[in-house]
This record gives C-alpha cells, structure tokens and sequence, in this order.
C-alpha cells in the first residue's frame, strides 16, 4: 500500500485493535442466514475468502502486495521492525510525515487472526498470529502495541491523532480497539464482528479455536459501543456472509447513534477491496482523509 501523503498524512503499519456504549449483549448471527439449518460446509464456505475468489486469484493479489510492500520498506527504512513487546512479531514499521502533529494512519492486516505479516501489507503492524496465540492474546498484543505508540511515537515524528483500519481480521480487531484513548477515529474493512458463525468454520476455527467466553467478550456484536466515528466497508462483490457482518453490524452502531458511515465498495470482492487504499481518490482513501479532516487543526 502506498503512503498517504495528502494533507501530510502520516502512513504507519500496526498490528491490532479493540473495540465498541450501550445495546444488551445476545448471539447475533447474520440476519440473512439461519445458522441452525446450514450444513457444516455450508457454513464453512459462508466465511471462506479464498475459494469465494479462488486460490490463484487469491495468491496473485497477495504477491503484488507484498511486492509493493517491499518497495516501499527499501524507500523508506529508517523506522522499521521496532519492537513493541518481546516477542517475535511485536514489531512495528512507521512512516513517518513531515508534519509530526498530522494525522496518523495505522492499519491492521487481515488472514483470519493465523495469516499474513507486515512485510506483506507493508502498513500494516504485524502482531502475534494463531495458532501460536489465542484471540485473547492477539488482542492484547495489539492494545500492548497501541501503548507503545501512545508513549513512543512522539518521539518519532508522529504526535497527531491515529485513524485506525483493518481489513478483513483485522477490521474485526479495528473494532475491538477503537475504545483505545490513542485512537481518534477507525475504518474497518470487511471484518467479521460476530465470531459465533466461525465456531463452525473448520478453515478458520482448527487453529483459531475459539473459546466460548472469546466468542462473548470478542464479538463487536455484542459489546457497547465506542462513541468514536467508525466507517465500516465491504466489497459488493463478497461472500453474502461477509456483506451481512458489515451491514448488520453498521446497523447495530446506528442503534445507538454512533457516528461512522456505511460504505460499499462497488465491483470489488474480498481481496480488491484492499486495492482501494492505494488508490486518491478511491471510497475507501477518501473515507479516512474524511475522519482524519475532522481532526485537522
């Protein structure tokens, strides 16, 4: 992903974030599927990305990222793999603008909590990843990240209000973390923000392996909401499933009148939704100038 450099914007890459004041907690599955009567693989293939797209087509896009992630690690290398905590992927690269008090965009990356590292969405901070750590401990390693930042990044030339984002997990984790005092406003793209339909989900749950007591305190669907400005995108071209956890969870937010739009991205699927932000003047690129304008001094 390029940097965003309009209005001085800040580019940083970041791994996590937790979320959402005021609807009763209960299970709510998506509105457009009944659950109890989908067979295992029904519901396996409801959440399943890739072959919605098809692998080859999945792994095309993720070499190009990850070869403009590299350019643009070698164009700017002064502040990367910085680590936040001690372990092996508690790192973070910044990018920072010439302004320190501009903006600060931080993107969380997608793979379904298990996949996918910094060096592959380049803004991106690259956090623990299942197996090797719970949904619990993702989520804590991603608010240990955000501290770091809150008592470091001054330091570095990025003192402004972070505008945080994630795409697929990661626009799960977005909502997780827009209650963190550091994050100004967030835009999560294709999240999955009630966990319970993956329980089911063979491709996700064998090494995720949800626990009961996660699927209650995890699930953005069914925690209060943060009174922060939160955009909440999907591609029209995604699985029906993916559609309905944004709308649905779009419509839980408006319940209780908290801000943030309701953007779907036109002929685009689960993978080149994520091409938008490359691009100025794309939906997506101009919803988080948008939420960072309302912070502009």
């Amino acid at each position: 992903m390029v940097v965003l450099n309009r209005r001085a914007f800040i580019a940083v890459t970041a791994a996590g974030v937790v979320a959402p004041t005021v609807i009763a907690a209960k299970e709510q599955e998506s509105s457009r599927m009944d659950w109890m009567t989908m067979s295992l693989e029904a519901r396996n293939l409801a959440f399943n990305n890739v072959a919605h797209v098809g692998p080859e087509f999945a792994r095309q896009k993720t070499e190009e990222w990850a070869a403009a992630s590299k350019a643009l690690r070698a164009q700017r290398p002064n502040h990367l793999d910085l680590a936040y905590a001690q372990a092996e992927r508690t790192k973070w690269d910044l990018y920072p603008a010439t302004d320190p008090k501009a903006p600060c965009y931080v993107h969380i990356h997608g793979g379904y909590w298990q996949r996918g590292s910094k060096e592959i969405f380049a803004c991106m901070a690259e956090g623990v990843l299942a197996p090797a750590a719970s949904l619990s401990q993702i989520t804590k390693e991603l608010r240990t990240a955000l501290d770091w930042f809150a008592a470091q990044a001054g330091a570095r030339g990025i003192a402004g209000p972070v505008i945080l984002s994630g795409w697929s997990a990661g626009g799960h984790l977005t909502a997780l973390l827009l209650d963190h005092p550091r994050v100004a406003a967030g835009l999560a793209i294709s999240g999955v923000f009630e966990l319970a339909p993956l329980r089911d989900s063979p491709h996700v749950n064998d090494k995720v392996k949800l626990t009961e007591a996660e699927i209650e305190t995890l699930s953005p669907m069914r925690l209060p909401g943060v009174n922060k400005a939160l955009s909440i995108a999907y591609g029209t071209g995604e699985l029906p499933a993916m559609i309905a956890s944004s709308r649905d969870f779009h419509a839980y937010r408006a319940q209780a009148h908290l801000p943030g739009d309701l953007i779907p991205v036109v002929k685009t699927n689960h993978f080149t939704i994520l091409d938008e932000l490359r691009l100025p003047n794309s939906s997506l690129t101009r919803a988080v100038l948008q939420l960072a304008g309302e912070w502009a001094d």
